[in-house]
């Protein structure tokens, strides 16, 4: 494990309830220690080398740099940490993004106090704890019908249309102009041989395109 086999732990976490809260579960609980807690990656950023945490907790929704764009930063200032993602959303496009930025495992925020604890655990033994919720979406992706005729885009698109996100809404989380994402539906209705959103959104989970 560590160096003197306490899991040293920090966490960055803007809400000041939760960030003391995980403090005190952690730091309370044998064989872990918290070494610092920050409220956003810009605060952390010019001391947590020298914190040296094997396990770091890392609020997605984070003020300034997001969670999610902070991970690669991390990982260069602490290449040997764990760090594990805490959000109060479960979007699959954010957790494929967390994960493909760095991130050791990825957990709601409504996870039991136990289980936070078994988790920090987890990693240190090479894991990749998740919440159950999040495990069964990552799952399912990778049951997708491969014969799917949308593309990638167009299948995260209409991922997004079916959590009931508007077009614009869409285009800006994507960072994609709205005319983009116009272009984008209308490829899939033609594919996809309909007429409607609601049409789009059964064809495409009846074959398991989303």
């Amino acid at each position: 494990m560590s160096r003197d086999l306490t899991i040293r732990v920090s966490l960055i976490e803007d809400d000041e309830t939760i960030r003391e809260g995980y403090a005190y579960l952690i730091g309370n609980t044998e064989g872990y220690k918290v070494v610092s807690a920050y409220r956003s990656f810009e605060d952390a950023a010019r001391r947590i080398a020298q914190d040296d945490p094997d396990v770091l907790l890392l609020d997605v929704e984070l003020p300034g740099l997001s969670g999610i764009d902070a991970l690669p930063k991390l990982k260069k200032l602490l290449p040997e940490t764990h760090i594990l993602m805490l959000t109060v959303y479960e979007h699959e496009q954010q957790i494929f993004r967390a994960l493909g930025n760095g991130a050791a495992g990825y957990l709601t925020k409504n996870t039991s106090h136990d289980k936070i604890i078994s988790a920090i655990h987890e990693v240190m033994e090479g894991g990749g704890p998740m919440s159950a919720h999040i495990a069964r979406m990552v799952i399912s992706s990778f049951k997708r019908n491969e014969q799917s005729p949308l593309t990638r885009r167009e299948t995260e698109i209409l991922e997004q249309i079916a959590t009931g996100k508007s077009r614009k809404r869409i285009a800006e989380e994507l960072f994609i102009d709205l005319e983009t994402v116009k272009s984008h539906i209308k490829n899939i209705y033609h594919k996809l041989n309909v007429h409607s959103k609601a049409d789009a959104i059964k064809t495409a989970k009846d074959n398991k395109f989303i």
